[in-house]
């Protein structure tokens, strides 16, 4: 049974109670009122102390090795995530400067949002934005393409001291096997 429910009512809330009332109305001002019930924690729930930001690059083969890598830190679900090509390299090479402005905000912004103590940076091995950045010959081998990394991977420490001093930063590269090198 549908009833029409037209009380005199304010003025803020005549048109709602003016509407039909029947079974689907109750539901879906239920379900509005539950999610907007949710909201709240939902929102609290962007902001918070994290571990750190993980920059890594866009290549696909490498995106699932990256998180298996954190995950196998137990770092699952605290750290805010930047993916640019090259990781590093897309932010120090001259080749991307153009890229650079939108790490430094998103970096500023996770620091705001999640307090971010460190930035935990993936490079790897056999990447095409090296390439395209520094020429084949910068990668032509296993060891010019570790000094690649290496130089490209130092510099985005140093940049990270000077523009946000008070944050550690984690260098590593890592090979399509999964496993890691890290550098100091």
């Amino acid at each position: 049974m549908t009833e029409s429910f037209a009380p005199n009512a304010c003025a803020c809330c005549g048109d709602m109670l003016r509407a039909r009332f029947d079974r689907r109305r109750f539901l879906q001002i239920g379900a509005a009122a539950g999610l907007a019930a949710g909201l709240p924690s939902f929102a609290k729930a962007a902001e918070g102390q994290y571990e750190a930001m993980l920059l890594n690059c866009i290549d696909p083969r490498f995106q699932a090795l990256s998180d298996k890598y954190l995950d196998g830190r137990q770092m699952t679900g605290k750290y805010s995530q930047f993916t640019i090509a090259g990781a590093s390299i897309g932010v120090v090479a001259p080749a991307f400067k153009t890229w650079a402005p939108a790490f430094w905000d998103n970096l500023g912004a996770s620091i705001q949002l999640h307090r971010i103590p460190k930035v935990i940076v993936v490079n790897h091995r056999d990447c095409g934005a090296a390439k395209i950045a520094y020429g084949a010959d910068a990668v032509k081998d296993a060891a010019a393409e570790t000094a690649t990394h290496k130089a490209a991977l130092l510099e985005f420490r140093k940049q990270v001291a000077e523009k946000q001093p008070s944050l550690t930063v984690e260098l590593s590269l890592i090979a399509l096997d999964g496993s890691i090198e890290t550098f100091t």
